[in-house]
């Protein structure tokens, strides 16, 4: 992933869909931290239906919300040590915040696919896929638009994908 400039974009979701293929399992431990003010990771990817612990590390209460539609959800101020957590079932982009420290913003990618990666900070994501067709979405919040859609053919599976997406031109700390 590179952006128009031809830099590479950290942090974008990466999600092929391939017919056929059975949604993954929401088990799992789907974490979400606070700590020094900030979310970590800016951006979680879960499967629908996931479970999210949103564990606070900080010395200060936090109080953290979406309005996302189909995730809405609101975990009211608690301490440092404590945890809550929030079950998200509709496949989306979820924008987080804490309604004490405004600054303080990540997402989660509700996805219904198996095949989902972030990009590293060259801009790439190693997603092994089946034999089968598919088509990447390419999601991130920076960018302009709403997704990037590239399709992957079967032949090519095991090579490289590229796409470029165009990003807005503010940039802040998260690596991208």
């Amino acid at each position: 992933m590179t952006d128009a400039s031809g830099q590479p974009v950290a942090n974008a979701v990466v999600m092929v869909d391939v017919p056929g293929t059975p949604k993954p399992s929401a088990s799992g431990k789907f974490v979400m931290s606070q700590e020094n003010l900030t979310f970590d990771p800016f951006i979680l990817i879960v499967p629908a239906g996931a479970e999210v612990s949103f564990p606070n590390l900080d010395r200060v209460r936090h109080h953290v919300y979406s309005f996302s539609r189909g995730n809405r959800f609101e975990l009211r101020l608690y301490g440092r040590e404590e945890q809550r957590s929030a079950t998200f079932n509709t496949p989306g982009i979820v924008a987080i915040g804490c309604n004490i420290h405004d600054e303080m913003v990540a997402y989660i990618r509700v996805v219904e696919t198996p095949y989902a990666a972030l990009t590293n900070t060259a801009g790439e994501a190693v997603i092994d896929l089946p034999a089968a067709a598919g088509r990447a979405t390419i999601w991130h919040p920076e960018a302009t638009g709403q997704e990037t859609r590239v399709d992957v053919p079967a032949a090519n599976r095991s090579g490289p994908v590229t796409a470029t997406l165009r990003m807005r031109t503010r940039r802040h700390g998260h690596g991208h």
